[in-house]
């Protein structure tokens, strides 16, 4: 008999997916019973840590005095470098790397040394036997900090630039250089230069990262910890510990967002479960708002200048990217911020290059759409001066430079609906009434400005695995160690389960936030979804799979003796693709068979990795399978359009109008979709127009390390949004033709305002964030 295993190329059929079903984590978040990391409170003999941090940003700690802390009721310890247990490893060295894995951003680990390199390192821990006792004895620790003179930022005078390739002239990482850049620059007859500048920003999610540790023996330990990646934390706890992976257990069941700080492991997380160790109790350690400013990283402040050549009618003959930015004193981290320069226009000739300057800062880390933010700001500027130079509207002049290939790579789009984004969204916006002149349209006292950006955020390459458990009762559990950070995981993946089931979504109960779980990718970067899909699809393949060959088998079935390709799966049913009317319900089958379940388990990828490991499917190019990935450039694209009304008496800048029109393949589920875009949009928004982290120039101290006067968008600063999707087919990216679209919400959203202001005033502003006195001092220049 014929026992070929058949494959499913779709599934079968998609009646969840598309659907906007409500949140099926919404009545726990409502009703409190969703447990967060510092919840878990019913472990025995928990004990609260507090950190003592140190406000010099460069010295060396050169006396401690505990004496009064210790003397406070409930201290059960107070740890310094002098006795705190050391890890079995750090990231500092490369063995330590290898061991840790991709989830370390910062290798430096505070408390192993008398040494102080940035202003909030942690100098001491206070456990206690509750919060408010440690806080009180935290207070009372005397922690001397001799201060030498940090550099603040490469802008400070005594900064020393390098760029972190090791040659002066290497390309920015993630770039290759094409064409003679600077002689076709200087050869065009239209010309962009110009230099801009993107404050420090942080993340500041609604829930502080926290970690609660319980060592259950002395070599098995339990984490509850508020990541993005419980498999990416196990595995970095257990190399900094040195136990093996299965002895290290993470839990994340909810997060209250993450933006990127919750994504790499932080010290905190490490010294918590030191801390627990050392006094042989669970642990709880929640930082505080300031604390957060200086614990899980932040976007850095950088300078980019862009140069752009092009003809007389529009089409770019050259760009060159040069960006500076601040790092700290171990790691040479960047954002990407040239990668979309190189991909996202036509053009011949491209260069990049980067420049770094250590400064007592901690490391910076990912934010939301790292490098495609920022830099589409520059870039997404400069093409607006480029369609105002030359008379040309602003849509125009990126019709006139779009790429039906990648530039970068050579290769052809896996899906590009651009087209359609800037279509949808000028038709949605009204843009065709727009004034091309800037400065002339008012409202009252207030000028009113129209501006656009475009959006595009790579497909980054993932993969993941998943376990569904299908009962004979009608019901199945899928579990996949992912994180929900609050955009919709636990939604969209249970309507996936579902039309790979051919179930009812109420029939599905998703698992997740648990390193015991089957292993997958952090969410972030905007793979969750991608990778997560692909992974229940194909262990819910694996399952029919299973069942199928049962009933071909099975003399009492339908199907007895039937080749396993001539059947499909529809609703929950396995028949007979000629013939529908034969077959038989998965129950009756596991009945006979005496069982009660059936398990399933797949590994699903995300990207060039899909693409490349495609048992069917449309034929690919001959660099499918190289290190660079598959036949295919794989992006998500999108538009945005802005209105402002800027008052030009006090400066002040309002949004008061937005369209969002983004093409992300198959959307799963158009309500949770629409938030993460209106999520993201609204963060760019705030980036441009307030959020600013300011670090004393001589001190290197964050001076407004709190939400009082770090400011973030509220209701009243963001109008009604409008968000539409276009509705395209990839059938590259992964099986169901998902693409992230977490991050691609905030790409250009702060140079379609900066756009809209340009377009209100006729002054540029290029220095971010365009607050009040900018403007200001923008209008009483002559234009």
């Amino acid at each position: 008999m014929d026992t070929e295993t058949a494959f499913f190329e779709t599934p079968p059929q998609l009646v969840a997916v598309g659907q906007p079903l409500s949140r099926v984590d919404g009545r726990a978040k409502v009703t409190g019973a969703a447990k967060y990391s510092a919840e878990y409170n019913h472990l025995p003999g928990l004990v609260h840590a507090v950190v003592k941090t140190s406000d010099v940003a460069k010295g060396r700690v050169t006396s401690i005095d505990a004496s009064a802390a210790q003397r406070e009721p409930g201290v059960l310890a107070i740890l310094t470098h002098q006795n705190l247990p050391k890890p079995a490893k750090t990231a500092e060295t490369k063995e330590g790397q290898e061991a840790i894995g991709m989830a370390v951003q910062m290798t430096f680990m505070p408390l192993q040394s008398d040494q102080v390199f940035y202003a909030g390192q942690p100098v001491a821990i206070v456990v206690a036997d509750t919060l408010e006792h440690a806080q009180h004895a935290a207070a009372k620790l005397r922690v001397t900090v001799t201060p030498e003179a940090p550099v603040a930022s490469y802008q400070d005078p005594k900064a020393k630039l390098f760029n972190p390739g090791g040659k002066p002239d290497a390309d920015a990482e993630g770039t290759k250089r094409r064409g003679k850049a600077a002689a076709a620059f200087a050869a065009a007859p239209a010309q962009v230069t110009a230099t801009y500048t993107h404050a420090t920003n942080h993340h500041n999610p609604m829930e502080p990262s926290a970690t609660i540790a319980h060592w259950e023996a002395a070599d098995r330990l339990t984490v509850y910890d508020a990541t993005q990646g419980v498999s990416w934390q196990q595995r970095a706890l257990s190399g900094y510990l040195g136990l093996p992976q299965d002895q290290v257990r993470v839990i994340t069941k909810y997060l209250g967002g993450g933006f990127g700080c919750k994504g790499p492991i932080w010290p905190h997380s490490v010294l918590t479960v030191l801390t627990a160790k050392a006094v042989g109790r669970p642990v709880k350690l929640v930082l505080t708002r300031p604390q957060m400013f200086t614990s899980v990283g932040h976007r850095e402040d950088q300078e980019q200048t862009l140069r752009l050549g092009a003809t007389k009618e529009g089409k770019l003959l050259a760009l060159l990217h040069e960006k500076t930015s601040t790092t700290s004193q171990w790691d040479d981290y960047a954002e990407s911020n040239s990668k979309m320069m190189g991909m996202l226009y036509q053009c011949p000739a491209f260069e990049a290059t980067t420049k770094l300057a250590r400064a007592n800062v901690m490391t910076p880390t990912w934010m939301r759409a790292p490098g495609e933010a920022p830099g589409s700001f520059a870039l997404e500027s400069s093409m607006d001066d480029l369609a105002y130079q030359l008379g040309i509207d602003p849509v125009q002049i990126r019709l006139r430079n779009y790429a039906d290939k990648d530039p970068s790579t050579g290769k052809p789009w896996s899906s590009k609906s651009l087209k359609e984004c800037y279509e949808r969204g000028a038709e949605l916006f009204g843009w065709s009434k727009r004034n091309p002149k800037n400065g002339l349209t008012r409202d009252g006292k207030y000028l009113v400005g129209w501006g656009m950006a475009t959006a595009t955020y790579p497909v980054n390459n993932s993969q993941g695995n998943a376990r569904v458990r299908l009962y004979a009762d009608g019901h199945a559990v899928v579990q996949v160690a992912a994180t929900d950070l609050g955009t919709g995981t636990y939604t969209v993946i249970t309507q996936v389960a579902a039309d790979c089931l051919g179930l009812a979504p109420d029939k599905v109960r998703f698992e997740l936030g648990d390193s015991v779980l089957p292993t997958t990718n952090i969410s972030g970067g905007s793979m969750g979804a991608g990778t997560f899909a692909s992974s229940v699809y194909t262990a819910a393949q694996d399952l029919w799979q299973k069942l199928t060959k049962m009933a071909v088998m099975d003399a009492k079935s339908p199907l007895f003796r039937a080749k396993p390709a001539d059947v499909a799966v529809v609703k929950g049913r396995l028949q007979l693709k000629a013939n529908p009317s034969k077959g038989e319900e998965f129950a009756a089958l596991m009945k006979r068979g005496n069982m009660t379940d059936v398990e399933g388990f797949g590994q699903g990828k995300y990207g060039a990795g899909y693409e490349t490991g495609l048992a069917t499917g449309p034929a690919k190019s001959d660099d499918a399978g190289k290190e660079d990935g598959g036949g295919h450039a794989m992006h998500a694209f999108g538009a945005h359009f802005c209105e402002v009304r800027v008052d030009p008496e006090l400066g002040t800048i309002r949004v008061t109008k937005w369209v969002s029109v983004v093409a992300g393949g198959r959307i799963l589920n158009p309500k949770t979709a629409r938030s993460q875009v209106i999520g993201g949009a609204t963060m760019g928004i705030g980036a441009a127009l307030m959020e600013q982290t300011v670090r004393d120039p001589n001190l290197a101290r964050y001076t407004n390390a709190n939400l009082a006067d770090y400011h973030v968008p509220v209701n009243a600063d963001i109008p009604d949004l409008t968000v539409e999707f276009i509705d395209e087919h990839d059938p590259y990216v992964n099986a169901l033709g998902v693409k992230g679209i977490g991050e691609i919400a905030i790409v250009g959203t702060a140079a379609a305002v900066g756009n809209a202001i340009f377009h209100a005033t006729g002054r540029r502003l290029r220095d971010l964030p365009m607050t009040p006195n900018k403007v200001l001092a923008a209008m009483s220049q002559p234009v």
